[in-house]
């Protein structure tokens, strides 16, 4: 992988751009590339009123991109027990099921994410403080199993993949969290092993997915270590997984995209292979690319931001366990990194592949070019 200078990260950006939002309409769809080779390309979706100047599915100009560049759809945040369940007892799925009617009256597949975010931040106040009485084993078991057949036996096979567990391994341990959760239980792998056996039960058409950010950036060796040991767990106790999502929130964090990439792909490439040795599926499952520390200039960052994206789909693409792939939002315009993660200029970070004006940036044409590379998946 070479080094490249400025100069060749605007050559870069020349040679990728798409003149305008029509030729984008004009070319393959992402869609389309990636139905071609048995794959999926998809993005996150949120929940708006009509009209409203959102990353949904009811703002017709986001509406719009969804519907011509994916095939496959996943709740930005609906599907998530803070969002679905504001008492122990009541579920509010209104809001979910109108993004599922909306995915099938479009043709597009929709993903279930999450069953349980094991993350004690993002839980519903109630479950942080809930009281698990005399038998908190049996309460919590319960619990979890209550939520996830529910939402299972409501959707059925109207969603073909769930996001089962999501991020149960602390980064900076390598071990599986601490909530009130898994407190009540007495022990982490009976929790997420429930989680799996109950959502094989009442989905058993569906893939089931665990699903974290272990990046392949330096500093997460112990978070990749952890999701292999967690992987490695499930297999040796027969939990009905189907595969890892890799997030790959990736990021160019200063210096050079190109050197970064090249000193990170030989322990990525161990990674995968460690998974899919298993007999794991891989999945893309919120891709984007923070350019926190690039030049505030749009021409360099979008190559740079090609260029590294580029690098890490060429390693991701090459594995044939590699089906769906999705971004974490198709508009520069709404990427949650604007929020999480700001630039210190201010600006709008070009995370996606559509910049805020709905135009399509160099990052489109690398999942183009993979996905027109890529080899067609076995059926």
């Amino acid at each position: 992988m070479t080094r490249l200078t400025r100069r060749e990260m605007l050559a870069a950006t020349a040679a990728c751009a798409v003149a305008s939002p029509a030729l984008a309409t004009r070319a393959p769809s992402l869609g389309a590339l990636a139905k071609a080779k048995g794959m999926r390309f998809g993005s996150c979706v949120a929940w708006s009123t009509p009209g409203a100047d959102a990353g949904s599915f009811a703002n017709p100009n986001y509406a719009a991109l969804l519907e011509r560049e994916c095939g496959i759809l996943v709740p930005e945040n609906e599907f998530k027990w803070q969002r679905l369940r504001p008492d122990p007892v009541k579920f509010d799925v209104t809001r979910f099921t109108d993004m599922l009617d909306y995915a099938g009256a479009k043709g597009m597949a929709m993903r279930g994410h999450t069953l349980l975010w094991h993350k004690a931040q993002y839980f519903p106040k109630w479950l942080t403080g809930y009281d698990f009485g005399p038998n908190p084993r049996g309460k919590a078991e319960a619990v979890l199993t209550d939520h996830i057949r529910t939402l299972c036996r409501l959707y059925g096979d109207r969603i073909t993949s769930y996001d089962v567990v999501n991020e149960t391994i602390d980064e900076q341990t390598g071990l599986q969290r601490e909530t009130s959760l898994s407190k009540a239980f007495g022990d982490a792998d009976a929790m997420v092993d429930l989680a799996f056996h109950t959502a094989r039960e009442h989905a058993p058409g569906a893939q089931l997915v665990y699903n974290d950010y272990m990046s392949w950036e330096p500093g997460n060796e112990k978070h990749r270590a952890g999701v292999l040991r967690l992987l490695e767990g499930f297999r040796k106790r027969g939990v009905p997984v189907d595969a890892l999502g890799v997030q790959s929130h990736i990021g160019v964090y200063g210096g050079n995209p190109g050197a970064a990439a090249a000193r990170q792909e030989a322990e990525w490439r161990r990674f995968l292979d460690a998974v899919v040795a298993m007999d794991y599926k891989l999945l893309i499952t919120e891709f984007d690319v923070n350019d926190k520390d690039l030049p505030a200039d749009p021409k360099v960052r979008d190559a740079a931001v090609a260029a590294y994206a580029d690098a890490y789909l060429a390693i991701m693409f090459a594995y044939p366990q590699l089906r769906d792939v999705l971004v974490w939002g198709m508009c520069d315009k709404y990427g949650w990194l604007n929020g999480f993660s700001p630039r210190a200029d201010g600006t709008v970070k070009r995370a996606t592949p559509y910049d805020a004006q709905f135009r399509p940036k160099p990052l489109r044409e690398v999942f183009a070019r993979r996905f027109a590379a890529a080899a067609a998946r076995p059926v």
